[in-house]
């Protein structure tokens, strides 16, 4: 009798028959299903060459034609959304969702992604397209420590907290990875591996040393709760040294903590040049060979290594390996690791047998991943002020001004996806009122000549010529190479140079190498300097266009060249190609429109900050306040808090909507306007989420993931990494806003905090407390536990956060919410740098905020004290 197996899951309905399967022929054993992993590694390891081996320990792992293993592309980006692989749903960027508070959305987001990323997995290989970010290994999520408000990738952390950013990781990584029982829906990696948070500029070269405390309290919890807890398959080891080792080459951080104290059994990968640096002289420098430092990394336990450079294939490898520089032990083990993840994925498997093979296209972008989005977004609000304007009420005229009003960029943060259908406030708020009860300006650059509001160029001003006569649009040719060499493929007049492909131009394929030039008559309508933009390279008389832009007459004529070129390299793929060419007056006085706007408005809503364009990841960007991705100061661009105080001297009541990656000094703004929203970079949806919360059709409930510093002068050096004086668990003075502030459209009272008077040390403390809604409207609490043990423990951090909840409650409802503290959560790094739970008295908080005298006194915190009795009780490292 044939034995058939069903295998329900939530996408669709697998039969196959395992009789059959198990009688199949394979070529080879590591082929057949049937077969545990474990047999299947070693049988597909020993089959390989030396060489072979060695090829396949790059993220570019080339295919083995011979024994039929196909190549596969590691490198693969989901921070808040599949990235770099086309049109996919855009969540809030990642500090954005730690704003939430909400470990089940994070769980939902991460789900999400994965389907989206299976979707245009198996699309891809439909279409045997197999190139960088078209794979299922995620090189996400990003859980270090946000330490300094100076760091331009803080962005895509969770914040500055151990705890959030742990819990929070765990439900995101849950989601990506799947609960199949065989297998993996994508892999999850946990980065930057270990004591990494900036600068930028000197990621290459910098040798941190912190002490223990600091290290295991603070730098290495959110990683530890990713494996033990979240079962993330996947580490990134971090470009920095630390105790003078490589973070890749550290076998203090590699093998006696990652994968000896806290058990981790999956691979890791390097940072992209990272084994590189061993031996560049401009970076560490700790060797002189690429074999050498490619030898350190795999001896110490990096598995993968994510190269442009060729130079470890050509290093005298053979060699190598036969004096001992290179361990062939070592890379076995290192393959080991690898192929284990890819038998995982199913990526050997047939597809019936892959419960994550069907997933179509369809969800990408489907209506409940949009509406997904949405809830993300408003729940990442955070309402950091209000004099009881918001919500709106009886508003008929808007002045929106500001350079993030109309800037889909702001939306999206960095290592992001194309979004499916981004709303800015502009967008959102005409939806609402009507384009002419919205009065828009950007009102000024975003920081001095960068500009956020550039429009394509339309036909109006492009022309081309036409048996001697101008005629509307450009002569457009097409090459099937990425040289504009030889006889164009396609020649055609563009009205404008305004594209997103789903498939490339010339043969309509998912994946191409093509160029275009784009030629003709430029006329300006009005005189100025102006900018362009775009992702062309573009010439005006024959002469390259100056960054800093150009002076143009109106109507005058002016011969425009412009061309484009796709084609895959280290870090790009030729997958939906785009191809803009846009421009910007910067001569136009938007102050004055601004001015303008505001006496024909009820109302002002401003929409600054800064955007991802400013902070990120190591860029080349110097100016007033920004070097390298990094800030060299947390205040608002001046050249936008000018024009708030000339806006305020209006008289108009100002909404305040500040977009950032980080915490921004807004002292004045504090002061002086009746309403500041902290919007962070909140997804495709944020127009729509903004809108929401200014009319009170939601109640805002994000709370800060970061604190909001007064100015740097109140940190640290930002290179030094000691937690002293940083967060809100070491830092003494007096915040802006506090790490887990937001406030809401009602108010919520904490009453009958029940707790044993005592508990032996290295027990779970288990507490209850009431929260009523005592305002006019529902909406939900971040109820926030925080401890803290007083008096003698210097050493201590002034107190943590050690548990969180979201709670909904309706106007005027009372609910009995149930925390449980671990008591790992209790621990403290003592003088011999050991984690112990002290036996001794212990305060705990419950409320929607840090414990401060008004917050107890006003109902809106309880606290109690708590006697951990017995000996001190040491928990594990």
């Amino acid at each position: 009798m044939k034995k058939i197996i069903v295998i329900l899951t939530g996408y669709t309905l697998f039969l196959f028959n395992t009789t059959a399967l198990a009688q199949k022929k394979f070529d080879y054993p590591f082929q057949n299903p049937t077969l545990t992993v474990d047999e299947r590694v070693l049988d597909v390891i020993s089959r390989m060459t030396l060489q072979e081996k060695f090829s396949q320990l790059f993220e570019q792992a080339v295919a083995i034609d011979r024994l039929g293993i196909p190549a596969y592309t590691w490198w693969n980006e989901a921070l808040h959304g599949v990235a770099r692989a086309g049109r996919a749903t855009v969540f809030p960027q990642a500090i954005g969702m730690a704003a939430t508070f909400d470990e089940n959305l994070m769980l939902r987001i991460g789900t999400a992604i994965s389907d989206e990323g299976r979707a245009k997995h198996n699309f891809f290989l439909h279409n045997n397209v197999r190139s960088i970010y078209t794979g299922l290994t995620f090189w996400s999520p990003n859980i270090n420590i946000f330490r300094d408000p100076r760091w331009g990738r803080g962005q895509e952390t969770y914040g500055e907290d151990p705890l959030l950013t742990g819990q929070l990781a765990v439900q995101f990584i849950k989601g990506l990875q799947g609960n199949d029982p065989k297998y993996f829906k994508t892999i999850a990696t946990a980065k930057h591996y270990a004591v990494h948070s900036g600068p930028e500029f000197s990621r290459h070269v910098d040798n941190i040393f912190v002490n223990d405390r600091d290290l295991y309290d603070t730098y290495l919890p959110a990683f530890k709760a990713a494996i033990q807890q979240g079962n993330v398959q996947s580490v990134m080891c971090a470009y920095n040294r630390f105790r003078d080792k490589p973070c890749c080459g550290s076998d203090l951080l590699l093998s006696n903590i990652l994968r000896n104290r806290f058990g981790f059994s999956g691979y890791v990968v390097s940072d992209c040049g990272a084994i590189s640096d061993f031996y560049t002289k401009n970076a560490h420098h700790v060797v002189e060979t690429p074999s050498q430092a490619i030898g350190w990394s795999l001896a110490s336990g990096t598995d993968l290594n994510c190269e442009e450079s060729k130079a470890f294939l050509q290093d005298k490898f053979d060699s190598a390996v036969n004096a001992g520089v290179i361990n062939e032990k070592d890379i076995n083990i290192s393959l080991s690791r690898l192929f284990r993840a890819r038998f995982m994925l199913g990526l050997f498997d047939p597809e019936e047998q892959v419960p994550f093979a069907k997933i179509s296209m369809s969800v990408v972008g489907d209506e409940k991943h949009l509406q997904l989005s949405l809830e993300a977004a408003e729940k990442s609000l955070v309402l950091l002020k209000n004099n009881g304007i918001l919500p709106l009420k009886n508003v008929k005229k808007i002045a929106l001004i500001g350079p993030n009003a109309d800037n889909e960029s702001m939306q999206l943060g960095n290592y992001n996806g194309q979004p499916i259908k981004p709303v800015t406030v502009l967008k959102a708020l005409q939806n609402k009122l009507g384009k002419t009860n919205v009065i828009y300006t950007p009102g000024c650059a975003m920081v001095p000549g960068v500009f956020t509001n550039l429009s394509v160029i339309n036909y109006a001003n492009l022309f081309h010529m036409e048996n001697g006569k101008l005629k509307n649009g450009l002569k457009a040719e097409y090459f099937s190479n990425d040289s504009l060499a030889g006889k164009a493929d396609i020649t055609r007049i563009d009205s404008s140079i305004s594209f997103y492909w789903l498939k490339s131009p010339i043969h309509q394929l998912v994946e191409e190498t093509f160029s275009a030039r784009w030629s003709g008559v430029l006329i300006p309508t009005e005189s100025g300097k102006y900018l362009f933009g775009g992702n062309l390279q573009l010439t005006i008389n024959k002469q390259p266009v100056p960054v800093e832009g150009i002076a143009l007459e109106k109507g005058k004529q002016y011969q425009l060249e412009a061309k484009l070129v796709v084609a895959p390299f280290w870090w790009a793929n030729t997958i939906e190609p785009t191809a803009t060419l846009s421009w910007v007056n910067t001569t136009i006085d938007y102050s004055t429109q601004a001015l303008k706007a505001a006496a024909q408005s009820d109302v002002i809503i401003f929409c600054g900050g800064i955007s991802p364009n400013l902070e990120g990841e190591e860029m080349p960007l110097e100016t007033d306040g920004f070097s390298h991705g990094d800030r060299t100061h947390i205040n608002l661009p001046g050249i936008q808090e000018e024009l708030l105080k000339e806006l305020q001297k209006t008289g108009k009541p100002i909404v305040y909507i500040n977009f950032s990656g980080s915490a921004i000094a807004l002292n004045w703004e504090a002061a002086n306007l009746p309403a500041i929203v902290q919007a962070f970079y909140p997804g495709e949806a944020s127009g729509t989420a903004i809108t929401r919360l200014l009319f009170g059709q939601i109640n805002p409930s994000g709370r800060l993931p970061v604190t909001f510093y007064k100015s740097v002068k109140d940190l640290p050096d930002f290179k030094d990494y000691k937690m002293e004086g940083r967060t809100y668990r070491y830092f003494r003075g007096m915040p802006l806003y506090e790490f887990g502030f937001g406030l809401s459209y009602t108010t919520f009272k904490y009453n009958n905090l029940k707790l044993p008077e005592s508990i032996p040390t290295g027990s779970d403390v288990k507490l209850v407390v009431e929260v009523t809604n005592t305002g006019k409207m529902a909406g939900e609490e971040v109820v926030q536990v925080y401890t803290s043990h007083p008096g003698e423990l210097k050493y201590a951090p002034i107190r943590t956060l050690v548990s969180f909840k979201r709670v909904f409650l309706k106007a005027g409802e009372t609910k009995a919410v149930e925390i449980t503290i671990k008591a790992a959560q209790l621990a403290i790094t003592d003088d011999s740098f050991n984690q112990v739970v002290k036996a001794g008295k212990i305060m705990i908080s419950a409320g929607g905020k840090q414990p401060d005298k008004a917050g107890i006194e006003s109902g809106a915190i309880v606290e109690a004290a708590v006697t951990l009795a017995g000996k001190d009780f040491q928990t594990d490292k």
